[in-house]
């Protein structure tokens, strides 16, 4: 670990700099991306602007940061499809768990998750890059899935993998997105989760599921 000039960072820097990271994912979760400022991290962490620098040229490039650790956690949504069959009650299982996981990682990243939406519809291409290295642990497995039914003729072989895949994925994010609105809508979590398991399963299979 070193700080912004080069220089590694020992055991007690190491620690301020988690410190750091962690008051300002707490005030990410409260207050708009926009309106964090270095000062009120530091205050929050108990040390310096001076000290904050140390580790991160700016709040953008700490949020990166947080992104980033976010992103490598992402990779085991791909256990939730890893192995799995799509086929009788095992598929209703399968899709049941994928989305269960997914809104799950969605509520426990989301204020995170809210400031790389923002910043790569913005253009950001680090932002970007982030925000797809997450949907791309789900879409390349459900691709696959869906490849291997079609070899096994129980899906029709115009169907494009990586075009439903892509979709179910899209349609995912911006459901897990925005759970909290479906209360204003008159739609509970626990109907939530069945009737998106529910698209997905005919996403994959183009089936009911067997219940």
């Amino acid at each position: 670990m070193r700080t912004v000039d080069g220089r590694v960072a020992g055991r007690r820097g190491q620690a301020t700099r988690q410190k750091l990271l962690d008051c300002l994912s707490e005030m990410l979760s409260s207050s708009p991306y926009r309106d964090v400022k270095v000062i009120d991290v530091a205050r929050r962490a108990g040390t310096s602007p001076a000290t904050f620098y140390q580790y991160f040229p700016d709040v953008e490039g700490a949020v990166l940061e947080l992104a980033d650790h976010m992103a490598a956690e992402s990779a085991g949504l791909t256990d939730l499809l890893a192995g799995r069959s799509w086929a009788g009650k095992s598929g209703w299982a399968t899709a049941q768990e994928l989305v269960d996981g997914f809104l799950e990682f969605w509520r426990k990243n989301d204020a995170i998750l809210r400031v790389v939406d923002l910043g790569a519809a913005e253009g950001d291409k680090r932002f970007y890059k982030i925000r797809m290295k997450i949907l791309n642990t789900v879409n390349s497995s459900l691709a696959d899935s869906i490849t291997e039914l079609q070899s096994k003729g129980r899906v029709d072989k115009d169907v494009n993998p990586a075009a439903i895949a892509g979709s179910l994925v899209a349609m995912l994010a911006a459901v897990a997105g925005h759970q909290k609105g479906f209360s204003s809508w008159g739609v509970k979590q626990a109907e939530l989760k069945p009737n998106l398991a529910l698209l997905v399963h005919l996403g994959v299979t183009g089936k009911k599921p067997s219940r």
